[in-house]
């Protein structure tokens, strides 16, 4: 600590390639220095940031220099690096360069996220002294990261002033008690994720006081703000400490989508061949064209190339036949004065040719011997004009020209692609489509096209097919996840080996109110990942949920896969797919406009019912009127464990809350899923 200063200085140090390469991707070192500020902001002074690269050198270069600096840092924090990837060496980095280590922090912070996920003993923090700095390593999930330091954050004043040669008698001259006031523990708190998880039982593991050499020095008590507290569940306190009522607010559908968009990763760049694997993809450039069409001169009729004078006209009368040009690669001698060339559509011009005459302008005078070929035809205009029926060189497209730009999609309808090909184009950049995996959970789904009869209670599994032909619809190739059951163990390992294998997970079950319905906390308290909502305002769908989980890739490196947790019910899966996944994929291969399905305004062809309490999406068959608008009749029975109301659904219709009929012949808003119908 300075002279000039009573607090402590901090030095926030963010360890990533991808970070380093673009620190516009890192979310912790905000985080981590709000951390710091929020706790007292007359004890911490945050006095460097850097981020450096998963590279040992440069770490403890960092280290050093912030160590041995004439203002050194009381306290310098490490973000990332912490696993077992490849690449992940911040624990190999840091541990030569402590002098003293702090087992007990180690302790406190592994403790603290061991009550979170198991996996949590997969970290490697190293927490110790170097010179006269504290250094702590943090996981580099800005949540993990966050945590960690919470868990450890009021003794950290304590320890810094220690190592930055504080008089250890003087410091403790009050007794333990007054460490512990002056630091806002107790040691006869309850253990921090007690208190977090507000659970009045006691843990297995919870962690009593422990007697040190000096006094006794309660672990440390973490406090998280609310919004990061998990709100799901605890699987392990049984149906009896369930929620009777959801934690999670109902919110617009509105709402939903804004932070679906808000949360789904920014489209990335690939370079894909021009085939028919490039339907559904959208363009990342824009597309100029390499070379001109036509890229010769060519025929847009048949009939007889000519040559015709300016300012005169064209010949006319009886000509030889001098060569003939077919729409094939060949040599073509140069037209003379007073010949002809027999040509076909889109073959190219001789040289000196300036008009081509229609055959329908022409007869046939005389045959070669053989009878095979023509010899002599008769020309009966003279109003041919130069330059008629004739493609100039790129008068199609010129080179250079932008033929199609980026943000388009390369339809099914083959135009784009025919463009492409056209131009030259062997490859183009496009926004990589997303890796989509579908899982269907439940102890009581079974394939269905498992042999035999059903067991009591087994229903099979319709969601799992159902949205594996909506995505396939979409353009995108989904992956097939299978069924998982309804036991944590096994659902946190099957949602851990989909996210080595896709980027979006889209499961359908487990998300109600039941003691089985283990998704949510499962997504978590398990994998660590952020539940940004837990219901929607809506019918049917209601408990739709959409969480991230950061994961590191198989290089290391950090990433965020997507869960969109869809209830079980089948027209409830698919309705919610449409809603809320569609507008997601859509922006991580490239769509600029956010949206989703097609929304267009559609007349009722009968009376429908609104809900009282809920806005409701009811299936409809859309079809062409009279008057060339839409028409929408509902499928009929709405209950949202109803397959047969979506079989031949081609579109939604949005009927307000607030109850009442809306009648025959009203316009409300509708979308479209499906092909339109006569």
């Amino acid at each position: 600590m300075t002279s000039n200063s009573s607090r402590l200085r901090v030095g926030i140090l963010i360890i990533s390639d991808t970070a380093h390469a673009d620190p516009h991707t890192d979310k912790s070192l905000s985080l981590l220095g709000q951390t710091f500020t929020n706790h007292t902001s007359d004890t911490w002074e945050t006095s460097a940031r850097a981020i450096v690269p998963d590279d040992i050198a440069q770490i403890q270069q960092k280290i050093k220099e912030w160590c041995q600096q004439e203002e050194f840092m009381n306290l310098i924090v490490t973000s990332g690096g912490t696993g077992f990837a490849v690449k992940d060496v911040t624990p190999e980095a840091v541990g030569p360069l402590i002098e003293k280590h702090a087992p007990g922090l180690v302790h406190a912070m592994l403790a603290t996220s061991l009550e979170i996920t198991p996996f949590a003993m997969m970290s490697r923090p190293v927490v110790g002294v170097c010179k006269r700095s504290l250094i702590v390593t943090l996981p580099g999930s800005p949540k993990g990261a966050k945590e960690n330091l919470e868990a450890i954050l009021k003794l950290l004043p304590h320890a810094c002033l220690q190592a930055a040669g504080g008089d250890s008698r003087f410091m403790h001259a009050g007794g333990v008690k007054k460490l512990e006031e002056e630091a806002g523990v107790s040691g006869t708190s309850k253990p921090f994720i007690e208190e977090r998880h507000h659970h009045s039982h006691d843990h297995p593991h919870a962690h009593q006081e422990h007697s040190h050499g000096h006094g006794a020095h309660a672990i440390p008590k973490a406090h998280t703000a609310l919004e990061d507290r998990p709100v799901s569940n605890d699987p392990r306190a049984g149906p009896t400490r369930r929620h009777r009522e959801s934690p999670f607010p109902k919110i617009p559908v509105e709402v939903a989508i804004k932070l679906i968009l808000a949360n789904t990763p920014e489209p990335r760049i690939t370079i894909a061949k021009v085939d028919t694997s490039l339907i559904g993809s959208i363009l990342a450039e824009d597309v100029q064209a390499r070379e001109p069409v036509p890229a010769f001169r060519a025929s847009i009729v048949d009939g007889y190339a000519i040559i015709v004078e300016k300012e005169s006209k064209s010949p006319k009368g009886v000509f030889p036949i001098s060569s003939i040009s077919h729409a094939k690669p060949s040599e073509i001698p140069p037209l003379q004065p007073n010949q002809i060339v027999r040509i076909t559509t889109g073959a190219p011009l001789p040289l000196g040719a300036t008009a081509v005459v229609m055959v329908e302008d022409t007869i046939l005078k005389s045959t070669t011997l053989d009878g095979k070929e023509e010899s002599e035809v008769e020309i009966l205009t003279d109003a041919v004009n130069p330059g008629e029926n004739i493609r100039e060189i790129g008068s199609d497209i010129k080179t250079g020209e932008v033929v199609l730009r980026r943000g388009e999609e390369i339809t099914a309808v083959g135009g784009e692609l025919g463009l492409l090909a056209s131009v030259g184009r062997a490859e183009v950049k496009v926004y990589q489509k997303p890796k989509i995996g579908v899982i269907s959970t439940g102890d009581e789904i079974v394939e269905h096209d498992r042999p035999g009869e059903l067991r009591l209670g087994e229903v099979r599994d319709c969601n799992r097919p159902t949205l594996l032909a909506a995505i396939r619809g979409w353009g995108f190739e989904p992956v097939d996840l299978s069924i998982t059951p309804d036991t944590p163990g096994a659902l946190e390992s099957s949602l851990r080996d989909a996210f080595r294998k896709v980027d979006v997970i889209i499961s359908s079950g487990g998300v109600s109110m039941g003691e089985l319905d283990l998704l949510k906390p499962t997504i978590e308290r398990s994998l660590g990942g952020t539940i940004h909502f837990g219901r929607v305002a809506m019918k049917p769908g209601m408990p739709t949920t959409f969480a991230t989980v950061p994961i590191k890739d198989v290089s290391g490196t950090p990433t965020t896969r997507l869960i969109f947790s869809l209830p079980g019910n089948p027209a409830s899966a698919l309705v919610t797919a449409h809603l809320f996944a569609l507008p997601s994929l859509r922006k991580s291969c490239g769509a600029v406009d956010g949206k989703g399905m097609n929304e267009v305004q559609v007349i009722l062809d009968q009376d429908l019912m609104c809900d009282k309490g809920r806005e409701e999406y009811q299936r409809v068959m859309l079809s062409v009127g009279n008057n060339a608008m839409l028409l929408a009749r509902s499928t009929g029975g709405q209950r949202s464990s109803r397959i047969a109301s979506v079989a031949r659904a081609n579109g939604l219709v949005r009927l307000p809350a607030g109850g009442g009929m809306i009648r025959k012949g009203q316009k409300v808003q509708g979308y479209l899923m499906g092909k339109i119908g006569v």
